[in-house]
């Protein structure tokens, strides 16, 4: 593979991809990589397109206060949901081909039926407890968010199995399988189904669209189990299973530590301003932070097109490749986010505005959560590269500290400052995070990894 150019960003973001994915040259390893970043990139667009025109359509139908109480429940939703599996769906990529391999077919045929069955099994006590936690805690929660967070609760072992299975589809390269059943056909499932009961006169509050959200979440998982097992039962022949369940989670438990801190960090600031303020202060808030969520969409389209070949080049002992790689990569997530950043400020006031009038409001947050994004794609998808060189700890560590930070920011400006607070605090973690993977890449790598200066 040639050394490439660190040049900064200019032109469509599917470029962008196709030229970091293309990065091999004419190989067919090369032109795979390309078909399927492009998958990645062009369902990830899609999705992102539902997901916002379903807040919107969620916000206008429900009200700022029913829309702030959903957002809440929504969030433990993703939060929790994207614990539970152990981290299992990540080191599916690893435990799947070392079977393959190896020709252990036994296990091989354990880990695709018993994965799922481990997390569907452990996601349903965890769900049952968590029940009983909201039950018993009900005294001190807003009495509007019982009912959807026992949906909620309800909601959270199908979307672990849909997550397990998302792993194990990434592996034999069948990305349509895995991300379209997450990220499309549950989005398209929820604007059905809401609009549905709307046009049958029913009142959408925030039960109702836990409701639909639910069933969307179990539909899409089934259909999405069917048409793995079928896939499967042609590349796996039948015979006999065996399960090492402690050498899964020997596997997956390090990588779910690095995740968990990332999620924690992500939905820090709507958890605790749900704890200060009023639902339609956090659901003007969570419209703020889906406007920008442009921005982490490329950091995360950029860290998966170049995951694995910051492995590959490191397993090479080529450093001038690897240094150049990431040269590239963090270019190519800086000056895009940039762009996107300056179109999304310069028209929020219109896109909050889509939301409903209301909305409008929180456009001043978009400029403070704005500086932490920005600040974090400075450096691209560092953190990818920590994990893919074995620096897992040390990685997870720096996203545990920054969690920290986020909380304690978050407690203390939070009630006095509001959706302002959220998202200073949140800037302020992320820059401490940033300088945190500057500083650990620098001196365990070598390695510059700011998309400016030497």
């Amino acid at each position: 593979m040639a050394v490439m150019d660190a040049q900064p960003a200019t032109g469509l973001i599917a470029r962008l991809c196709a030229r970091l994915a293309g990065a091999g040259g004419g190989t067919s390893e090369a032109s795979l990589t390309r078909r399927l970043a492009g998958t990645i990139f062009l369902i990830r667009v899609i999705s992102a397109g539902l997901a916002y025109l379903s807040q919107i359509l969620l916000a206008r139908w429900m009200g700022t206060s029913d829309y702030g109480v959903y957002v809440y429940v929504w969030t433990w939703v993703l939060l929790l949901g994207s614990m539970m599996d152990f981290g299992i769906s990540a080191s599916a990529q690893k435990i799947i081909p070392e079977y393959r391999t190896s020709g252990e077919q036994a296990l091989l045929r354990g880990f695709l039926s018993g994965s799922r069955w481990l997390t569907f099994v452990v996601s349903a006590l965890v769900s049952l407890a968590l029940a009983g936690l909201v039950l018993l805690l009900s005294p001190w929660i807003d009495p509007a968010a019982h009912l959807p967070l026992y949906i909620g609760c309800m909601t959270l072992p199908a979307f672990v199995v849909a997550n397990t299975q998302d792993g194990i589809a990434r592996v034999h390269d069948w990305m349509q399988l895995g991300l379209m059943p997450q990220f499309i056909i549950r989005q398209a499932l929820i604007i059905g189904i809401t609009a549905s009961a709307l046009l049958l006169g029913f009142h959408l509050g925030a039960t109702a669209a836990m409701v639909a959200s639910a069933g969307a979440v179990w539909i899409a998982m089934t259909g999405q189990m069917v048409m793995l097992n079928r896939k499967l039962a042609g590349h796996v022949e039948n015979g006999p299973k065996a399960y090492d369940i402690s050498g899964w989670l020997a596997i997956s438990l390090p990588i779910l530590l690095v995740e968990s801190f990332y999620l924690l960090l992500s939905y820090t600031d709507v958890l605790v301003l749900q704890q200060f303020r009023p639902s339609d202060e956090v659901g003007v808030y969570f419209a703020v932070i889906k406007t920008l969520a442009l921005v982490s969409f490329i950091h995360y389209a950029m860290s998966a097109t170049a995951a694995h070949r910051f492995a590959e080049y490191n397993a090479l002992g080529d450093k001038t490749r690897l240094s150049a790689y990431v040269a590239h990569a963090i270019n190519w997530t800086f000056w895009p986010s940039l762009a996107a950043t300056a179109v999304l400020l310069a028209l929020g006031k219109p896109l909050l505005w889509l939301f409903g009038p209301q909305f409008v409001i929180g456009y001043d947050i978009m400029f403070i959560a704005a500086v932490g994004l920005v600040v974090r794609a400075a450096i691209g998808p560092v953190e990818r590269l920590l994990n893919m060189l074995g620096h897992q700890k040390i990685c997870a560590l720096a996203y545990a500290l920054a969690f920290v930070m986020n909380v304690i920011l978050c407690i203390a400006l939070v009630p006095h400052f509001g959706g302002r607070g959220a998202a200073a605090a949140t800037s302020i973690s992320l820059t401490f995070e940033t300088v945190l993977l500057f500083r650990i890449v620098r001196q365990r790598l070598g390695l510059h990894v700011l998309a400016f200066g030497q």
